[in-house]
């Protein structure tokens, strides 16, 4: 693309993308993305779908079996505040008047 006398090209400081600059416009009028080194194979692409659907599978049956852990856990606790409530002896609770 030829650049009018009014345009010039930078280099961005963060991304490297060449910018074309309008001086008259005051705006970026053209951006050139940098080329990617990790850029994956279109032709690979199948496989790279694959192994994501594959990791988030396992992450899935994870989640499901840490939950189903967490139940469990969760169920002794309980049994065993219920067990320790049962041995205790019952009495009145204090109330701010018996104080009186």
């Amino acid at each position: 693309m030829p650049q009018l006398a009014s345009e010039f090209e930078v280099d961005c400081p963060c991304c490297n993308a060449k910018l074309v600059i309008d001086v008259n416009l005051r705006r970026v009028v053209s951006h050139r993305a940098p080329e990617r080194e990790d850029m994956p194979e279109l032709g690979n692409a199948q496989g790279i779908l694959e192994e994501e659907a594959a990791r988030r599978e396992e992450m899935f049956r994870r989640s499901v079996s840490d939950e189903k852990g967490r139940s469990d856990a969760l169920s002794k606790r309980f049994e065993e505040a219920l067990n320790q409530v049962r041995d205790e002896p019952i009495t009145r609770p204090v109330r701010d008047f018996d104080l009186d």
